[in-house]
Protein backbone atom coordinates (compact mmCIF):
# COMPACT_ATOMS: atom_id res chain seq x y z
CA UNK A 1 0.00 0.00 0.00
CA UNK A 2 1.42 3.50 -0.88
CA UNK A 3 -0.78 6.75 0.25
CA UNK A 4 -0.16 9.41 -2.04
CA UNK A 5 -2.00 12.37 0.38
CA UNK A 6 -5.39 13.71 -1.18
CA UNK A 7 -5.02 11.45 -4.27
CA UNK A 8 -4.90 8.39 -4.22
CA UNK A 9 -3.48 4.79 -2.19
CA UNK A 10 -2.32 1.49 -4.02
CA UNK A 11 -0.07 -1.50 -3.80
CA UNK A 12 1.92 -4.17 -5.18
CA UNK A 13 -0.26 -7.20 -5.05
CA UNK A 14 1.02 -10.86 -6.38
CA UNK A 15 -2.36 -11.69 -7.51
CA UNK A 16 -5.05 -11.90 -10.18
CA UNK A 17 -8.19 -10.47 -9.62
CA UNK A 18 -11.74 -9.43 -10.98
CA UNK A 19 -13.50 -6.13 -10.35
CA UNK A 20 -16.93 -6.90 -8.22
CA UNK A 21 -19.18 -3.50 -8.41
CA UNK A 22 -20.46 -4.35 -5.29
CA UNK A 23 -17.70 -2.58 -3.70
CA UNK A 24 -15.69 -1.02 -7.28
CA UNK A 25 -12.29 -2.72 -7.22
CA UNK A 26 -10.91 -6.59 -7.72
CA UNK A 27 -10.81 -9.32 -6.49
CA UNK A 28 -9.42 -12.88 -6.53
CA UNK A 29 -10.66 -14.98 -9.81
CA UNK A 30 -11.23 -17.71 -7.11
CA UNK A 31 -13.73 -16.24 -5.27
CA UNK A 32 -11.94 -17.04 -2.01
CA UNK A 33 -11.12 -13.50 -0.44
CA UNK A 34 -10.88 -9.98 -0.68
CA UNK A 35 -7.60 -8.28 -1.87
CA UNK A 36 -8.78 -4.70 -1.86
CA UNK A 37 -11.95 -3.04 -1.00
CA UNK A 38 -13.25 0.69 -1.90
CA UNK A 39 -16.20 2.59 -0.68
CA UNK A 40 -18.34 4.64 -2.47
CA UNK A 41 -17.84 7.30 0.09
CA UNK A 42 -13.46 6.67 -0.01
CA UNK A 43 -12.77 4.35 2.23
CA UNK A 44 -10.17 1.87 1.03
CA UNK A 45 -8.71 -1.39 2.11
CA UNK A 46 -5.86 -3.33 0.86
CA UNK A 47 -4.80 -6.94 2.33
CA UNK A 48 -1.67 -8.51 1.78
CA UNK A 49 0.40 -11.11 2.57
CA UNK A 50 2.45 -11.31 6.13
CA UNK A 51 3.87 -14.51 6.44
CA UNK A 52 4.35 -13.31 10.66
CA UNK A 53 0.51 -12.95 11.20
CA UNK A 54 -1.13 -15.08 13.76
CA UNK A 55 -5.11 -14.50 14.22
CA UNK A 56 -4.98 -16.80 17.06
CA UNK A 57 -6.84 -20.04 18.01
CA UNK A 58 -10.97 -19.26 17.42
CA UNK A 59 -11.14 -22.15 19.06
CA UNK A 60 -10.43 -20.83 22.25
CA UNK A 61 -12.90 -18.06 22.00
CA UNK A 62 -16.60 -17.31 22.65
CA UNK A 63 -16.75 -13.85 20.68
CA UNK A 64 -18.54 -14.12 16.30
CA UNK A 65 -15.81 -15.58 13.96
CA UNK A 66 -15.12 -13.97 10.58
CA UNK A 67 -13.05 -15.13 7.22
CA UNK A 68 -10.54 -13.69 6.89
CA UNK A 69 -11.48 -13.25 3.62
CA UNK A 70 -14.12 -10.89 4.93
CA UNK A 71 -11.92 -9.16 6.93
CA UNK A 72 -11.68 -5.82 4.97
CA UNK A 73 -15.12 -6.12 3.46
CA UNK A 74 -16.10 -5.89 7.28
CA UNK A 75 -14.87 -2.22 7.83
CA UNK A 76 -15.71 -1.37 3.94
CA UNK A 77 -19.79 -2.42 5.58
CA UNK A 78 -19.71 -0.99 8.72
CA UNK A 79 -17.37 1.90 8.37
CA UNK A 80 -17.01 5.52 6.58
CA UNK A 81 -13.61 6.70 7.69
CA UNK A 82 -10.46 5.07 9.42
CA UNK A 83 -10.94 6.39 12.58
CA UNK A 84 -14.22 5.09 12.75
CA UNK A 85 -12.74 1.43 12.00
CA UNK A 86 -9.88 1.63 14.59
CA UNK A 87 -12.17 2.98 17.32
CA UNK A 88 -14.48 0.26 16.56
CA UNK A 89 -11.16 -2.49 16.92
CA UNK A 90 -10.29 -0.89 20.37
CA UNK A 91 -12.29 -4.31 21.41
CA UNK A 92 -12.36 -6.33 18.35
CA UNK A 93 -15.78 -7.20 18.51
CA UNK A 94 -14.87 -10.97 16.46
CA UNK A 95 -11.90 -13.27 16.12
CA UNK A 96 -10.43 -13.79 12.48
CA UNK A 97 -10.39 -17.32 11.10
CA UNK A 98 -7.78 -18.52 8.50
CA UNK A 99 -8.30 -21.45 6.68
CA UNK A 100 -5.32 -23.30 4.93
CA UNK A 101 -5.26 -22.64 1.24
CA UNK A 102 -4.47 -24.92 -1.25
CA UNK A 103 -0.76 -24.49 -1.28
CA UNK A 104 -1.08 -26.28 2.07
CA UNK A 105 -0.77 -22.77 4.18
CA UNK A 106 -2.89 -20.57 6.32
CA UNK A 107 -3.93 -17.58 4.84
CA UNK A 108 -1.10 -14.63 6.80
CA UNK A 109 -2.19 -11.60 5.87
CA UNK A 110 -2.26 -7.95 7.61
CA UNK A 111 -4.29 -4.80 6.19
CA UNK A 112 -4.13 -0.96 5.84
CA UNK A 113 -6.75 1.49 5.49
CA UNK A 114 -6.83 4.70 4.16
CA UNK A 115 -9.46 7.81 3.80
CA UNK A 116 -9.83 10.92 1.76
CA UNK A 117 -8.57 12.14 4.89
CA UNK A 118 -5.32 11.57 4.50
CA UNK A 119 -6.06 9.13 7.33
CA UNK A 120 -4.42 5.31 7.80
CA UNK A 121 -4.02 2.71 9.47
CA UNK A 122 -2.06 -1.14 9.58
CA UNK A 123 -3.45 -3.56 11.20
CA UNK A 124 -1.51 -6.89 12.06
CA UNK A 125 -2.41 -9.85 14.21
CA UNK A 126 0.39 -11.06 16.24
CA UNK A 127 0.22 -13.63 18.45
CA UNK A 128 -3.90 -13.77 18.10
CA UNK A 129 -3.61 -10.35 19.28
CA UNK A 130 -4.62 -7.04 17.07
CA UNK A 131 -1.91 -4.55 16.70
CA UNK A 132 -2.91 -0.94 15.19
CA UNK A 133 -0.75 1.53 14.07
CA UNK A 134 -2.75 4.51 13.16
CA UNK A 135 -2.16 7.77 11.81
CA UNK A 136 -1.39 9.72 8.48
CA UNK A 137 2.80 9.20 9.20
CA UNK A 138 1.88 5.19 7.84
CA UNK A 139 1.27 5.68 4.22
CA UNK A 140 3.67 2.22 3.36
CA UNK A 141 2.79 -1.26 3.28
CA UNK A 142 4.37 -3.76 2.21
CA UNK A 143 4.78 -7.60 3.41
CA UNK A 144 7.38 -9.15 6.34
CA UNK A 145 8.65 -8.19 9.12
CA UNK A 146 6.05 -6.93 10.79
CA UNK A 147 5.42 -3.05 10.51
CA UNK A 148 7.54 -2.68 14.41
CA UNK A 149 10.49 -4.25 12.73
CA UNK A 150 9.67 -1.97 9.51
CA UNK A 151 9.48 0.68 11.05
CA UNK A 152 12.50 0.34 12.60
CA UNK A 153 14.66 -0.91 9.41
CA UNK A 154 13.18 2.17 7.49
CA UNK A 155 14.77 4.82 9.99
CA UNK A 156 17.91 3.55 9.71
CA UNK A 157 17.95 4.27 6.11
CA UNK A 158 16.94 7.42 6.29
CA UNK A 159 19.86 7.95 8.37
CA UNK A 160 21.93 7.12 5.98
CA UNK A 161 20.34 8.79 3.11
CA UNK A 162 18.45 7.76 -0.19
CA UNK A 163 20.25 9.87 -2.36
CA UNK A 164 23.58 8.13 -1.25
CA UNK A 165 22.34 4.48 -1.78
CA UNK A 166 19.39 2.02 -1.27
CA UNK A 167 18.70 -1.67 -0.41
CA UNK A 168 18.11 -3.13 -3.80
CA UNK A 169 16.86 -6.79 -3.65
CA UNK A 170 13.44 -7.74 -4.08
CA UNK A 171 12.75 -8.54 -0.81
CA UNK A 172 9.42 -6.42 1.12
CA UNK A 173 11.83 -4.99 3.37
CA UNK A 174 14.12 -3.06 0.71
CA UNK A 175 11.11 -2.16 -1.49
CA UNK A 176 9.41 -0.07 1.77
CA UNK A 177 12.58 1.42 2.05
CA UNK A 178 12.73 2.13 -1.39
CA UNK A 179 8.97 3.12 -1.75
CA UNK A 180 9.38 5.26 1.14
CA UNK A 181 12.18 7.02 -0.13
CA UNK A 182 10.36 7.92 -3.30
CA UNK A 183 7.23 9.17 -1.91
CA UNK A 184 8.83 11.42 0.19
CA UNK A 185 11.64 13.13 -2.48
CA UNK A 186 8.85 13.27 -5.40
CA UNK A 187 6.98 16.30 -5.65
CA UNK A 188 3.07 16.33 -4.42
CA UNK A 189 0.74 16.13 -7.38
CA UNK A 190 -2.61 16.40 -7.47
CA UNK A 191 -5.56 14.91 -9.79
CA UNK A 192 -4.10 12.76 -12.46
CA UNK A 193 -0.68 13.47 -12.05
CA UNK A 194 -0.71 12.61 -8.42
CA UNK A 195 -2.35 9.12 -9.77
CA UNK A 196 0.61 9.01 -12.43
CA UNK A 197 2.97 9.55 -9.59
CA UNK A 198 2.02 6.93 -7.81
CA UNK A 199 1.84 4.57 -10.63
CA UNK A 200 5.28 5.74 -11.65
CA UNK A 201 6.75 4.83 -7.90
CA UNK A 202 4.79 1.17 -8.08
CA UNK A 203 6.65 0.38 -11.24
CA UNK A 204 10.02 1.43 -10.03
CA UNK A 205 9.86 -1.01 -7.06
CA UNK A 206 7.75 -3.87 -8.72
CA UNK A 207 9.11 -7.26 -8.91
CA UNK A 208 10.36 -8.94 -12.62
CA UNK A 209 8.17 -11.72 -14.00
CA UNK A 210 9.62 -15.01 -13.16
CA UNK A 211 11.22 -14.02 -10.16
CA UNK A 212 9.88 -15.57 -6.91
CA UNK A 213 10.85 -17.73 -3.97
CA UNK A 214 8.65 -20.77 -3.32
CA UNK A 215 9.55 -21.21 0.43
CA UNK A 216 8.47 -17.15 0.76
CA UNK A 217 5.38 -16.72 -1.10
CA UNK A 218 5.47 -12.67 -0.75
CA UNK A 219 8.68 -12.93 -2.55
CA UNK A 220 6.92 -13.38 -5.91
CA UNK A 221 6.59 -11.55 -9.16
CA UNK A 222 3.89 -7.97 -9.10
CA UNK A 223 1.60 -9.51 -11.74
CA UNK A 224 -0.83 -6.02 -11.09
CA UNK A 225 -0.96 -2.69 -9.65
CA UNK A 226 -3.80 -0.69 -8.89
CA UNK A 227 -4.61 2.93 -7.46
CA UNK A 228 -7.54 3.88 -5.57
CA UNK A 229 -8.48 7.19 -6.16
CA UNK A 230 -10.50 8.36 -2.96
CA UNK A 231 -11.83 11.77 -4.16
CA UNK A 232 -13.07 11.40 -7.91
CA UNK A 233 -14.21 7.57 -6.48
CA UNK A 234 -11.72 5.88 -9.49
CA UNK A 235 -10.09 2.50 -9.35
CA UNK A 236 -7.33 2.47 -11.49
CA UNK A 237 -5.60 -1.39 -12.58
CA UNK A 238 -2.37 -2.20 -14.12
CA UNK A 239 -1.84 -5.70 -15.23
CA UNK A 240 1.46 -6.62 -15.94
CA UNK A 241 0.59 -9.02 -19.01
CA UNK A 242 -1.53 -6.14 -20.80
CA UNK A 243 -0.09 -2.45 -22.27
CA UNK A 244 -2.71 -0.42 -20.94
CA UNK A 245 -4.46 0.65 -17.67
CA UNK A 246 -7.81 0.80 -17.19
CA UNK A 247 -10.07 2.14 -14.65
CA UNK A 248 -13.94 1.69 -13.17
CA UNK A 249 -15.64 5.29 -11.93
CA UNK A 250 -17.70 4.18 -9.02
CA UNK A 251 -20.26 6.69 -10.00
CA UNK A 252 -21.14 4.56 -13.18
CA UNK A 253 -22.03 1.48 -11.18
CA UNK A 254 -25.30 0.52 -9.75
CA UNK A 255 -24.42 0.18 -5.80
CA UNK A 256 -28.06 0.30 -4.71
CA UNK A 257 -29.21 -2.16 -2.19
CA UNK A 258 -30.29 -5.87 -4.18
CA UNK A 259 -27.74 -4.85 -7.17
CA UNK A 260 -26.19 -8.12 -8.06
CA UNK A 261 -22.64 -8.83 -8.30
CA UNK A 262 -20.75 -8.66 -11.54
CA UNK A 263 -17.32 -8.95 -13.53
CA UNK A 264 -14.73 -8.63 -16.01
CA UNK A 265 -11.74 -11.46 -16.85
CA UNK A 266 -8.92 -9.37 -16.77
CA UNK A 267 -6.38 -11.21 -18.16
CA UNK A 268 -8.70 -12.24 -20.96
CA UNK A 269 -9.07 -12.57 -24.70
CA UNK A 270 -10.67 -8.84 -24.99
CA UNK A 271 -7.82 -6.19 -24.01
CA UNK A 272 -9.26 -3.85 -21.67
CA UNK A 273 -8.53 0.02 -21.24
CA UNK A 274 -9.75 3.19 -20.60
CA UNK A 275 -13.08 3.19 -18.34
CA UNK A 276 -14.31 -0.10 -18.42
CA UNK A 277 -17.96 -0.46 -16.28
CA UNK A 278 -19.66 -1.20 -19.41
CA UNK A 279 -17.54 -4.11 -19.60
CA UNK A 280 -18.72 -5.68 -16.43
CA UNK A 281 -21.07 -8.59 -16.56
CA UNK A 282 -23.29 -9.95 -14.20
CA UNK A 283 -21.37 -13.26 -12.32
CA UNK A 284 -22.19 -15.52 -9.41
CA UNK A 285 -21.84 -14.62 -6.11
CA UNK A 286 -18.97 -16.25 -3.98
CA UNK A 287 -18.93 -17.60 -0.36
CA UNK A 288 -15.95 -16.77 2.31
CA UNK A 289 -12.90 -19.37 2.94
CA UNK A 290 -13.94 -21.31 5.67
CA UNK A 291 -11.91 -24.07 7.79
Amino acid sequence: MLDRRRAATSRVDPQVGQADPEVGFPRPARGERFGEVQRERGLVANVLCLAESDFGDYAQTDKPLISVGAWAQYFLDNFATVAESVEAMQDSPFVVVSPVLPNGRAAAVHMSLSDPSGDSAVLEYLGGELVIHHGSAYTVMTNSPIYDQQLAINAYWELIGGDRMLPGTINAADRYVRVSYLLNSSPKFEGRMAVASVFSIMRAIGVPLGMEDPDHPNISATLWRSVSDHAARRYYFESTLQPAVFWVDLANLDLSEGAGPMSVKVDGPDMLAGEISGALKPSEAFNWMWP
